[in-house]
């Protein structure tokens, strides 16, 4: 890696989460801790839809697990309600081995990634540099 190539900006991250019996957020976790050279961390809020401005402002993108969404609208509507309004973007990942992803989702998203760790580091990169 070149010098002028190296990212040291820390990526604030909301994940979704919740009922998860797969385990896909520890999966998807565990594949951005293998990039050693991406520094990110996670914000974790009690009630996405009341979470204020105070708490999106600082956020970089939204990762929508799309294999968590059929036990999870409600949480995946906050976090597309708030997408839209602090100007947040989505990355969503799609299902752990599947290539479709639901529709209303795929609208919101400004990109879709597999489970690879490059192009999911790829993904939040591009997504953050596309809203400044």
């Amino acid at each position: 890696m070149f010098e002028e190539d190296k990212d040291d900006k820390i990526y604030n991250l909301i994940i979704s989460n919740g009922n998860d019996i797969k385990n896909e957020h520890g999966q998807f976790t565990e594949k951005l801790f293998s990039k050693v050279d991406f520094l990110w961390k996670e914000s974790i809020s009690a009630a996405y839809g009341t979470a204020g401005e105070e708490f999106y402002q600082k956020i970089d993108a939204i990762i929508l697990l799309a294999g968590l969404y059929k036990d999870n609208k409600e949480t995946f509507t906050d976090l597309l309600e708030a997408s839209e309004k602090y100007n947040i973007p989505i990355v969503l990942v799609r299902p752990y081995g599947l290539e479709e992803v639901p529709l209303e989702l795929e609208e919101k998203a400004a990109t879709i990634v597999g489970w690879n760790a490059n192009c999911i580091v790829d993904s939040i990169k591009n997504s953050d540099e596309n809203t400044e």
